[in-house]
Order: C-alpha cells, then sequence, then structure tokens
C-alpha cells in the first residue's frame, strides 16, 4: 500500500465544496422584546404559565400530504402561531440574526445572499413531537429551514435530519440561558421531532431563501470521494495490515480553519473543514473507523542563536526569528499530542492527552510550514546559551480503525489507557457487573493490551496520590481478572514497577488467588523490589502475614526481605554501600517483626531471630536511638508483639543502652567553657576554639571580611557548638557576635525526659 497519509489527503483535497446537509450552533442571546398578539409580550427563558398562554391563542400545526394541508395529532402534535401574528423588536435581534444565517448558509455551503423570513412560531408542549417528514418550497427562493430554539425548560424534542443514508440528532437545549441554539438543513432532507418528556419548547421556524434568480443551491454529494475514502480505510483496518509496524496506527488530518477549545466540535467546523469531516465521518463508518475531532498541539524547546540583526516591526515574518535577532539553532525537545476530543454525534470523550507521531499527519508534510502561535526567546547567561521555546495549536480530525483501537489507546500511555479503562469498569458496575457482558470483554481486552506493554519504572521517589499500577490493580480486581493479576504481579511489579503505596491494592488482589501461588509472587515483588523498597516490602509481607490462609507461603518472601538488608550473605558489596548513604528506618524493623510473629509460624519464628541478630550487627545502620528504639515504641502497644522472644532480645538491649545513658551524670556547665567539635584547622576557627574554651568569656566578636564572617558561620552550622550568633551591622566590616549558651545541657535534658518514658514504657 502506498502512503495512505497521502491517499487520504488526496481523496479530502478534492472535497472543495463547503458544507453539509445539516448546519447547527449555539450564539449569545440580547434577550429581544417578542409579542404576540393575544397573548403580549412574552419573557424567557420560557415559563410553563407563559406556554399556556400561547397555547391558549395558537392552533393545531397541520402537516402537508400531497396537495392536501391536514391536522392529525398523531402524526404532528405540536402548536402554531403565524408570522403575522408575531412582533420581534430589538437592534441587536437583527445582528445576531444575520449573523446565524451567516453562519448557516456557510455551514450548508449556500455562500452569499441569503436571507431568513419568518415562518411561524412553534410551541411544542409535553408529549408533543414531529413524525418523519419534507419540508415543503413556502416561498420563491426557499432552499432549507432555519430553527431558532429560544430559552426554555424542557427535556426531549432532539431534531433528527437525514440525507442519502446519513444522520444527525441535534439537541435543541440551550445549557445557558442566555444563548440560544439553531439548526438549519435543505429543504429536501427528511427530519423529524422527537417527543418532549418534559416543559415545553418554544422555536421559531424560517424559511431560508436565496436572493436573485439562478440555480438554487442544494446538499453537497460527495459519493464519489466517501467510497474512494472507505476504500482506503477498510484496507488499513484490516488486522493483518497492522501485523507490522509499517502503517500508522491513527491518521491526523490537520484542519485549516482557527477553533479554540470551548468551541472545538463538528457542528462547530467551518466551510471546507466542514466538508471534509462530513466526508470522512461517512467513510469512516462504512470502513468501521473511529473518528473524532480534536486539538493538535506541539511544544518545541532547544537552542537559540544571535543572527546578527533586529527585524523591523514591519519586516515579513521569520517563524525561526524574533525582534531582537535571536534564531532558532537546534530543537532538542518536541512533543506532539491531541487533547478536547469531540464525536461526530456530540456526546462525551474521555481521551485526556494523547501522543502523535510525525507519520501520523495527513499528508505528511501538512505540520511544515506551521508558524508557532507563540514563540520567546531567552538571553545566555552564564554558562547557559541562548535558548527557545514555542508552541503550535490547530484544529485536526482523527482516526483509527475500530480494530485497533484497544492496542492504540495502550500504546498512548497512562494518561490515556487508565481513563478509558475506568469508565469501562464503572459501566460495566452500573449494567450489573454481570461477567461475560460486552463491556466486560472489552475491559479485559483493554487490560490484555496495556500489559503487554507495560513499562517498568524502577525508582525510589514517593509518588503523590495511587501509583498507576495501584489504580490497573484495582480495575483488574474490580473485573476479577485473575489471568492478567498473575502477569502484572509477576511482570512489571516483580521487574520494578512497585511502590510501598501500591501494597494496599496489591494485597486486595492477591485475595483472588490460591495461597500457594500468592506464596510465590509475593517472593517474586520481594526478591525484584527490596533492595530500592526495604520498607514498603516489609510492610507488603506484614499485610500479608495478617491473612490467616498465606501464613504457611510467606518463607521465601521472608527470606528474601532479610538477605536484601544490608549485611545478607549474598548481598554485593556495592549495594552494602548504597545502604550507607540511605539508612533503614524504624518501619524496616517494625514491620519485619509485625511479619514475622503475627504468622505464628515456626519456620518464620526463627526467621524473627535471625533478623534480630542481623540488625545488632550492623549498628550503624540500625542504631538504638534511630531504629531499634522507635520501632520499640510501636511494639510495646501491642503487648502479644512484644513477649516474643526476639521482641524481648531487641528489647533488653534498649533498656541496657537506656539504663547507661541515664545513669549518666546531668548538671549544667560550671562556667562558660564548652566543648570543641570543629574539625576546621584555619586560624578563624582556632580563635573560635579558643573562645570556646575560655571559662570566663562569654561573648566574642569576630570583626572581619564577609567571607570570612561566612566561614566561621558555616563552622557553627555545621558543627553545633553551644554558640549562637548574628551579625552586627555598623562599620566596616561588620562584626559577627558569637554568644555562648547551654543548647548540649538542654538536648541531654530533653534526651533524658525521652528516655526515662522509654524505659517506662519497655519495663512495663
Amino acid at each position: 500500500m502506498d502512503s495512505i497519509n497521502d491517499e487520504l489527503a488526496a481523496v479530502l483535497r478534492d472535497v472543495r465544496t463547503p458544507g453539509d446537509f445539516y448546519a447547527a450552533g449555539h450564539c449569545g442571546l440580547h434577550v429581544p422584546l417578542i409579542e404576540v398578539a393575544g397573548a403580549g409580550p412574552i419573557a424567557l427563558p420560557l415559563l410553563p404559565a407563559q406556554a399556556s398562554q400561547l397555547i391558549a391563542v395558537a392552533e393545531r400545526a397541520p402537516y402537508g400530504r400531497g396537495g392536501e394541508t391536514l391536522v392529525d395529532t398523531s402524526v404532528r402534535s405540536s402548536w402554531q402561531i403565524g408570522a403575522d401574528r408575531v412582533r420581534i423588536a430589538g437592534k441587536r435581534w437583527a445582528v445576531m440574526l444575520d449573523s446565524v444565517v451567516e453562519r448557516a448558509a456557510a455551514g450548508l455551503g449556500a455562500g452569499g445572499g441569503v436571507v431568513a423570513e419568518l415562518y411561524k412560531l412553534l410551541v411544542y408542549d409535553e408529549g408533543s413531537f414531529f413524525v418523519t417528514h419534507r419540508d415543503t418550497e413556502k416561498s420563491a427562493g426557499m432552499f432549507a429551514t432555519l430553527i431558532v430554539a429560544l430559552p426554555s425548560l424542557h427535556a426531549g424534542g432532539e431534531l433528527e435530519v437525514r440525507h442519502r443514508g446519513r444522520e444527525v440528532r441535534l439537541d435543541m437545549r440551550c445549557a445557558d440561558f442566555s444563548e440560544l441554539a439553531w439548526a438549519a438543513f435543505y429543504a429536501d432532507c427528511v427530519h423529524e421531532v422527537l417527543p418532549i418528556t418534559s416543559g415545553s419548547r418554544l422555536v421559531l421556524v424560517y424559511n431560508l431563501r436565496r436572493l436573485g434568480k439562478g440555480r438554487l443551491p442544494g446538499p453537497p454529494s460527495y459519493e464519489r470521494e466517501t467510497a474512494a475514502l472507505g476504500q482506503l480505510l477498510r484496507r488499513w483496518g484490516e488486522p493483518s495490515a497492522h501485523a507490522g509496524d509499517d502503517l500508522p496506527a491513527k491518521l491526523v488530518y490537520p484542519l485549516e480553519h482557527a477553533y479554540t477549545p470551548a468551541e472545538l466540535s463538528f457542528a462547530a467546523l467551518k466551510g471546507a473543514d466542514a466538508a471534509a469531516a462530513s466526508v470522512l465521518v461517512a467513510a469512516a463508518r462504512d470502513a468501521a473507523c473511529d473518528v473524532h475531532v480534536a486539538l493538535l498541539r506541539i511544544e518545541e524547546s532547544g537552542a537559540a542563536e544571535y543572527s546578527g540583526y533586529a527585524r523591523s516591526r514591519h519586516s515579513r515574518r521569520y517563524h525561526d526569528d524574533d525582534e531582537n535577532g535571536f534564531r532558532v539553532a537546534e530543537v532538542f525537545e518536541r512533543s506532539l499530542t491531541l487533547a478536547h476530543w469531540s464525536r461526530p454525534d456530540g456526546a462525551a470523550v474521555s481521551l485526556g492527552t494523547m501522543p502523535f507521531a510525525d507519520g501520523e499527519v495527513c499528508p505528511g508534510d501538512a505540520l511544515a510550514d506551521m508558524d508557532p502561535d507563540e514563540q520567546h526567546f531567552e538571553e545566555a547567561t552564564g554558562n547557559e546559551g541562548a535558548s527557545f521555546e514555542r508552541s503550535y495549536q490547530r484544529a485536526a480530525l482523527v482516526l483509527w480503525p475500530q480494530s485497533q483501537k484497544l492496542r492504540l489507546l495502550a500504546r498512548s500511555g497512562f494518561a490515556v489507557s487508565l481513563p478509558v479503562l475506568d469508565s469501562l469498569v464503572a459501566a460495566w458496575v452500573d449494567a450489573g457487573a454481570e461477567p461475560g457482558s460486552m463491556i466486560w470483554r472489552e475491559a479485559h481486552a483493554l487490560a490484555a493490551q496495556m500489559l503487554a506493554c507495560w513499562p517498568v519504572r524502577a525508582t525510589r521517589n514517593v509518588l503523590e496520590g495511587l501509583s498507576a499500577e495501584a489504580v490497573m490493580l484495582a480495575h483488574l480486581t474490580h473485573l476479577r481478572n485473575l489471568e492478567h493479576i498473575d502477569t502484572m504481579l509477576a511482570g512489571a511489579i516483580a521487574a520494578g514497577a512497585y511502590s510501598a503505596q501500591d501494597n494496599a491494592a496489591l494485597v486486595q488482589a492477591l485475595e483472588l488467588l490460591a495461597p500457594s501461588r500468592v506464596g510465590s509472587l509475593l517472593f517474586d515483588v520481594v526478591r525484584g523490589n527490596a533492595d530500592l523498597h526495604i520498607a514498603g516490602c516489609a510492610d507488603l509481607l506484614a499485610r500479608a502475614a495478617a491473612v490467616s490462609a498465606w501464613r504457611g507461603e510467606l518463607q521465601r518472601a521472608a527470606m528474601s526481605l532479610l538477605d536484601a538488608m544490608p549485611g545478607g550473605l549474598s548481598r554485593p558489596q556495592a549495594q552494602a554501600d548504597a545502604w550507607r548513604r540511605e539508612r533503614a528506618d524504624e518501619a524496616v524493623v517494625r514491620d519485619t517483626l509485625r511479619a514475622l510473629i503475627i504468622a505464628e509460624h515456626a519456620d518464620l519464628a526463627a526467621l524473627a531471630d535471625q533478623a534480630v541478630t542481623h540488625w545488632l550487627a550492623w549498628p550503624q545502620f540500625y542504631g538504638l536511638d534511630t531504629v531499634i528504639v522507635p520501632a520499640l515504641r510501636f511494639l510495646a502497644q501491642r503487648p502479644a508483639l512484644m513477649e516474643h522472644p526476639a521482641c524481648q532480645r531487641l528489647r533488653a538491649e534498649a533498656l541496657a543502652h537506656l539504663q547507661a545513658r541515664v545513669s549518666l551524670d546531668l548538671a549544667p556547665p560550671a562556667d562558660w567553657r564548652r566543648d570543641v567539635p570543629m574539625n576546621c584547622r584555619c586560624e578563624h576557627c582556632q580563635c573560635l576554639g579558643q573562645f570556646l574554651l575560655s571559662g570566663n568569656q562569654e561573648v566574642w566578636r569576630f570583626k572581619a571580611r564577609e567571607v570570612d564572617r561566612r566561614h566561621v558561620e558555616d563552622s557553627i552550622r555545621k558543627s553545633r557548638p553551644d554558640v549562637e550568633f548574628t551579625t552586627e551591622r555598623k562599620g566596616s566590616p561588620h562584626v559577627l557576635v558569637c554568644r555562648k549558651n547551654q543548647a548540649s545541657y538542654e538536648r541531654r535534658v530533653a534526651q533524658r525526659l525521652t528516655d526515662l518514658d522509654d524505659l517506662q514504657r519497655f519495663v512495663a
């Protein structure tokens, strides 16, 4: 197959007549004065009382059949008031109506010279409707109908319009009462008004007429282009065509007009964009492809250079230059994304921000000559050269084969695939959570595609909120997808895509599996992650030990946890050195003992004693004050744990340590003599040391250059002698004033109180 990108673009280039068989939109409403003979002025939004007043002076709306005009409420149930009995005043109304007519004519591809002629006012009360019908020509030059829906409180009443096998359903309600909704369609289009389910609907019906003589416009026909696109897309959508990576996963067709995120929708597309969309939507539907409109965004950054001259503000615009003479030298980073999605039927869609590639753009060079919407240059600073940042934004039609949808979503990243899976699981639960249903099968298929490309992201960083792995496990647990739970735990999570925050979701997922399989998976997860997440793995085992059915299956995982701690027999020296930079905390001791003791298993009890021996042998990692005592504070709140022999060994070591410290004399300094903890031997730090050793000097005034004062300040901060300092900013140079205090003694007093409290806690 030739480049599908260029082939698709070539076909769409032949769609030269803008417009479609219908056009629709909303616009701001400057409330006009609407008066109806017999009912008086009408307030908006339409209230039930005024709807009743209008119906009282209205007549049943008829319909035409052949040359007859009939009234039959089984065919048409609504109320009409002729244009001769309706007066609409207000300068802004005329301007607004002209704008709507212009937009409608452009959307229909009718060109200029179109005017709107008020035909009638219609009131649809609850239960009103109009079955499928076509409008007849009501005046010379009429070629289309314009419906203007005024603000009213109602539900239902959607307008369905059909033309040559295509159909659109338009919701004519206004989300905001400060706007109105409008729709226009060619007179030969079959259309129908669905029943009003509550409230009343008020609409103005206009005939759209072409002024002057000549051929009246008609709905554009793109049958040849639609057929060509359909054939092209069907070949692209064949599963065999995507067996390799030669074809793009999706196609991105940039549009011509500019659109904001708020207005982007199929109904708001203009001119040639609307024509291209109408053809592509029809062809995609027949070829089993999904099509959306989205905002395409490109962000680039990199190096800039000085071009040697500055542009005049009135000179030709060069998109690589700025007015101060800088130009883009090299692009270092470039991101291409799609966002703000909309479907042809206007329904909400949650696809997040999806990446795309240059090879998916139609045609391949469509983005080559774009000018940036924003561009900023930064001058060189220090060791950094000049740099730039710029961004581009355009609307685009995006499509992909339905057969490749799940694969594409999975490969678009968590930001896209997880929300889609979440919506599928929620829809499945809302539908009754029936295993084997269509939604259930789609959710399982998407999960399989996601797991097939799940990245391994081994990291020490603490994540904010739930990780993608935890969210995925929660979805798989809801779906009771045992196979995929097993695959994820044994694969990505065991290989490093793990965080301690995942433990709750992980245990919940494991509860669906057989105990023997749980033991094997826990071993894999701990073995694969304990080096980076020793505390998280200890917590995981403690949670697992609380499940009685698993207690006989935890030995291998527990042994792997102990072996990952510093001092493990099979632990390489490089890993032990890494532990010296990141010591264990009390949670490692606390949760490891919880796991080994709660399980009440003989093999694990022996491991608990081995663990205590291990920790006591490595005081540089498991300090009594920093790790062991804090862990015992937690364990002391649980007497059943504290009575275990392993805990009693730790308790005995802690008591001996605390009692030895409590037995030391504790008295405030007798004079101003203080310890000298500094290691620096420079002349200024030696003067500071002499000051500290002096028993009768409380204050030292150090008058010196700023660089010397700062050095002394840094020495005090690092070594923490019993000194506080301020700077006296009088004269030059300034004076660093150092004053002795009793900080060491006060710290020992605080430590004594804590030690006495711990002794009481551990002896009790």
